[in-house]
């Protein structure tokens, strides 16, 4: 499809930085994204607040105006095509699912930290991941009213963000082919965010919501869903968001899809704690491909376990909440790490996979506190 074919639906649309307040008790800002603080989540309940949900922009957030905003759905395996606005999206079946977004690359930077291995990007520690309650509707709804034809192979939907510029190579707007299989199965296309309306920076007036996969799938800013009877590509399936380096082939690994199993303490990186009381330790942990099953935890490094106690939802599409008691006696530097199973027997590794752009890290990450006397 032309890159101009989209015009129409962006009217009204005018570029910006990221549009909320970035506080540093909050968040660390890299250039054009925002990582939230891990302790910025404590005693917070299940969900991500939208002033602490990580930002992950490829240019800036756009503001568009919902009154001339619409949302075209196309292709050659609709047997009808056509247009909605923001009211018509609104006046359809909705549904509400608590759901985890995290980029592809959380985790990163400790590739470098932790095992030697520098890769380039957005050095992201944890905080590249939110849960929130997204209202809206079923991305089968809106092909089911398009008449999605059996011959359906992939859906490409487009953001209304400014193209994409890289060493000089305009990539256009963000967009990223799903399986048809997805994209009927449980995707939602997304106006409300812990119940209120989609803020700007999280992709106002309708997103993608993709549960268990890598947060680029989750498009924001939507303005077209092309669904076609033939694979479709784009530089966020082939150039970007597959796995390079030793062990994959040239061309890389097939394109990211579900999430790595993932653990968090609530904690600042370096928390100070006193010697001789007991502190309660909380933390997440989550996975892409289900629920969490158990949750271990060691204070000195690796070298002992224990088994934390979940509390609250283990929600398979977003996070399981734990807390063990510690009570250090000795004063010193420690090494406080946890580890996750899910359902599906993943565990955590000591050390992640090399991969050359820094995707899905899953090692146990190993988070540095001081006990003072």
């Amino acid at each position: 499809m032309d890159l101009d074919e989209n015009v129409g639906s962006r009217a009204g649309v005018i570029s910006s930085p990221i549009v909320k307040p970035l506080p540093p008790e909050l968040f660390v800002v890299h250039g054009t994204v925002a990582e939230m603080r891990w302790e910025a989540m404590r005693g917070q309940g299940y969900h991500t607040p939208n002033d602490r949900f990580f930002v992950r922009n490829h240019t800036a957030t756009p503001l568009i105006d919902s009154g001339t905003w619409r949302l075209r759905l196309h292709g050659d395996a609709l047997r009808a095509p056509r247009s909605l606005s923001y009211e018509d999206l609104l006046a359809l079946p909705c549904t509400t699912a608590d759901v985890a977004i995290e980029c592809a690359g959380n985790g990163r930077a400790f590739f470098e930290s932790q095992q030697g291995t520098r890769t380039p990007g957005i050095p992201w520690r944890l905080g590249a991941i939110g849960v929130a309650r997204w209202r809206g509707v079923r991305l089968s709804t809106l092909l089911d009213l398009a008449g999605v034809t059996a011959d359906a192979v992939d859906v490409m939907p487009r953001g209304l963000d400014a193209p994409y510029v890289e060493d000089g190579v305009d990539h256009g707007p963000v967009r990223r082919p799903l399986p048809i299989t997805k994209a009927l199965a449980d995707v939602l296309v997304a106006y409300e965010m812990n119940d209120v309306p989609l803020p700007p920076d999280h992709g106002f007036p309708a997103r993608l919501v993709v549960p268990g996969w890598s947060g680029v799938a989750s498009i924001k800013w939507l303005g077209d869903i092309e669904v076609s009877s033939r694979p479709l590509s784009s530089p966020w399936s082939t150039r970007f968001y597959r796995m390079f380096g030793p062990g994959y082939p040239p061309e890389g690994s097939a394109p990211l899809t579900v999430q790595a199993v993932k653990s968090a303490f609530e904690l600042p990186w370096g928390a100070t704690l006193r010697a001789g009381r007991q502190h309660i330790l909380h933390g997440r942990s989550w996975s892409g491909n289900g629920h969490i099953v158990k949750v271990e935890i060691s204070v000195d490094g690796g070298l002992s376990w224990r088994r934390a106690e979940t509390r609250g939802p283990r929600l398979a599409r977003a996070w399981a909440p734990w807390h063990v008691a510690w009570a250090p006696r000795t004063p010193g530097p420690y090494v406080l790490m946890a580890r996750a199973t899910d359902e599906t027997g993943a565990t955590q590794p000591r050390e992640a996979r090399y991969n050359s752009l820094g995707y899905h890290f899953d090692g146990v990450v190993a988070h540095p506190v001081t006990v003072v006397g």
